[in-house]
């Protein structure tokens, strides 16, 4: 009787953002991974998009905290009230009726850190908890037909990890994950600009300059940003215009780190799967998957068309809440090549 009355969660419990599916309702949660607590009795404050806007803000009695880093679960205890607080307030039946829930995680995690999800999950109140690839989850997400005796290439980008896969006959035929993400982006452009301007820069603040003019090949315009800091000599605040151009070059290191990796596994993949994803293309998933021109300079580099994924922030969370349904065999998946073919 419960098994009928339970929801089936999909999850993407990802470094910078934690997105939960729920089938037949979709996406009804995205929000930020970090939590406020009390210092020294960890009590809850804020969650989500409260705490974010708390980080490095926050008085000597209360620290916020991403309990995500590089993909997996860095603060257990901190990660068991997240999830808690983010499944009670879109589903506040789940004290009463357990849900099923698949997790997305990156390839590259260990035993021991696959085993604290499954333990932060089933001790935020779950009936059964399943935990998938995250390139799997997203290519179930992103529609992508994976149970064709053919090669697809997914490659998706995260705040923590950058996973290449390539899929045939259901299944992983090659995958490697690095530890380059969203977060590294940020880091990139906050290390280059104390070292050329001599300012120093919050997350926030590189975070804003990267979605709102970062690129990843030249452009035809040349955007400008200001941006605010301390000024890393005098100790003082101090403004600075940066244009589109310098923080193309400031994220050029880990952008190569991931077209380097997508080489790698071509060159892992068997031919004949190989000429399928000439064909097929590069399918791109993960919020960093949006970086102004990325899809371009991955082509370039690597002479295979890439397409990016509709909802591809979301592919993840997704794929993970149809898993069920792709274990049964159902068909759930719409063809990703043929709408983008019309």
């Amino acid at each position: 009787m419960f098994g009928n009355m339970s929801s089936d969660f999909g999850i993407d419990l990802g470094t910078c953002n934690t997105i939960i599916y729920i089938k037949g309702r979709g996406i009804v949660l995205n929000e930020p991974s970090v939590v406020a607590v009390e210092r020294g009795t960890k009590k809850i404050v804020a969650v989500g998009s409260d705490a974010k806007r708390m980080l490095w803000k926050t008085p000597e009695n209360i620290i916020a905290i991403r309990p995500m880093r590089d993909g997996v679960i860095a603060d257990i205890e901190s990660t068991e009230k997240m999830i808690r607080y983010f499944i009670y307030r879109v589903f506040p039946r789940y004290r009463f009726i357990k849900p099923r829930m698949v997790i997305g995680v990156p390839s590259c995690i260990t035993e021991v850190e696959k085993r604290a999800v499954e333990e932060g999950a089933y001790k935020s109140g779950a009936r059964e908890v399943h935990v998938i690839e995250e390139s799997l989850a997203a290519a179930i997400g992103a529609d992508i037909p994976i149970r064709e005796p053919a090669g697809h290439m997914v490659c998706d980008i995260g705040g923590g990890t950058t996973e290449i896969s390539v899929i045939s006959l259901g299944g992983m035929v090659v995958s490697s994950a690095i530890r380059v993400g969203g977060d590294e982006f940020d880091e990139a452009i906050i290390k280059h600009i104390k070292a050329v301007h001599n300012l120093v820069i919050g997350e926030q603040m590189a975070e804003k300059l990267k979605m709102e003019i970062g690129n990843a090949s030249p452009d035809k315009t040349i955007e400008k940003m200001e941006v605010k800091g301390n000024d890393s000599i005098t100790g003082l605040p101090r403004r600075l215009e940066i244009d589109s151009v310098e923080v193309r070059e400031a994220l050029k290191d880990p952008i190569t780190s991931i077209v380097d990796e997508i080489k790698i596994t071509f060159g892992k993949t068997p031919p004949e799967l190989a000429a399928d994803i000439v064909d097929r293309g590069i399918v791109m998933t993960g919020g960093g998957s949006l970086l102004k021109g990325l899809d371009k300079l991955i082509q370039k580099e690597t002479g295979v068309p890439a397409i990016i994924a509709e909802q591809s922030e979301n592919c993840v969370a997704l794929g993970a809440g149809k898993y069920f349904d792709y274990l049964k065999g159902n068909d759930i998946t719409n063809n990703i090549y043929d709408r983008i073919n019309g």
